[in-house]
């Protein structure tokens, strides 16, 4: 066998590294155009007439690397598209809008979920511990507990291992979580030309793909309200786009809730990704009751019944308003109170560090309650 070598050179690192930007691009563009390759594609072409992004390679050479990538595929048949995005591109736009959003997961470890307290994990924090019933024999050290055994009886004929002797390292308690993410898809989204559901997506979409990936023992379902609520695929989510609809919080608050009352984990938790107040609601006979001017007592009294519901059920609700009107403001406050759970008032320039943020320190200060500490 022969083997060749060639001269290495920094250019061909760049070429690789500049193919990467430009997915992690068109990764964005198609964030924004709810999946559709064909409109994607002409924006990058647009961008690309105007800064030169490409370089030297072509649009149909960078089509080719999208299709040689698995991320793209013909459309075949269909007649509107050329091309259509692959399982394999949707999971790309998870994975750069992950790394995109939530940066420093980089800096935060691996593992599950951890708490300040010990117990039956899977990261040993480096101590040692008498041997409990129950504990795993891979958690058993077994340089400790032979020392044990020898001190007790240095006669080798004699020589016996009782459960005193064992020692067993400690773990870090890790907790699985079920989590509903609701995302307001009403017209104000997109109101007045300001984009809220892109940003707003890429939430949801690096959430879904964190959960999936790091936490994989926890339940994830992603939930869309406009006039009504109704649960998505997590592979759905580059596809999601505003109609036009009113904000009926109360019908996304109640499905979630039924969501995750068949869930078995005791750790239950709504985010609710929003800029809108609430503005509709279903009538016991079916017929939607709204009111555009939104903050209709009737319908924000319904709702906040149902916060207080959750309350019961043992689901905190978070919420995560992309605007700071003064009058949203002072209604989620309300919920809030109402549910006793927590808001977050931030821009769309940091919306996905905050949800991250919380996801991660939420499990380390709620979910050790009631165990003892070691």
């Amino acid at each position: 066998m022969t083997i060749r070598y060639s001269e290495w050179t920094g250019d061909a690192m760049s070429r690789e590294e500049r193919l990467q930007q430009l997915f992690r691009l068109f990764s964005y563009l198609l964030t924004k155009t709810s999946g559709d390759v064909d409109e994607a594609l002409k924006w990058l072409s647009r961008i690309d007439e105007q800064y030169g992004i490409l370089g030297d390679m072509t649009m149909q050479q960078f089509i080719d690397e999208l299709k040689r990538a698995g991320l793209i595929r013909e459309a075949g048949d269909t007649e509107e598209n050329s091309f259509d995005l692959t399982a394999r591109g949707a999971q790309r736009i998870r994975q750069d809008a992950l790394s995109e959003i939530f940066t420093s997961l980089k800096k935060s470890g691996s593992g599950g979920h951890e708490t300040p307290y010990t117990g039956s994990g899977v990261e040993r924090t480096g101590d040692l511990r008498e041997y409990e019933f129950g504990d795993q024999s891979s958690n058993i050290d077994a340089t400790s507990t032979l020392s044990n055994a020898l001190r007790r009886e240095s006669d080798l004929e004699r020589f016996s291992l009782q459960e005193d002797d064992i020692r067993v390292h400690e773990t870090e308690h890790t907790t699985n979580v079920a989590t509903v993410l609701m995302l307001d898809i009403s017209h104000s989204m997109i109101l007045y030309g300001e984009d809220r559901i892109t940003p707003a997506k890429q939430v949801a979409l690096a959430l879904a793909e964190l959960i999936t990936t790091r936490y994989p023992k926890d339940r994830l379902h992603v939930l869309l309200f406009g006039d009504e609520a109704r649960e998505v695929n997590m592979h759905e989510l580059p596809f999601v786009s505003v109609g036009p609809f009113h904000t009926n919080t109360r019908a996304g608050l109640q499905l979630a809730r039924q969501l995750l009352k068949r869930k078995g984990s005791a750790n239950k938790q709504i985010f609710m990704i929003t800029d809108g107040k609430p503005s509709a609601m279903f009538e016991p006979s079916g017929r939607l009751y709204k009111n555009s001017f939104g903050l209709d007592p009737r319908i924000v009294n319904k709702t906040l019944d149902e916060a207080v519901a959750c309350r019961r059920d043992g689901i905190t609700i978070t919420t995560f308003m992309v605007t700071d009107d003064p009058y949203l403001v002072n209604f989620v406050e309300d919920l809030t109170k109402a549910n006793q759970g927590r808001a977050y008032f931030s821009g769309l320039s940091n919306l996905g560090e905050t949800v991250f943020v919380d996801y991660i320190r939420n499990r380390r200060k709620k979910f050790a309650r009631g165990r003892r500490q070691a």
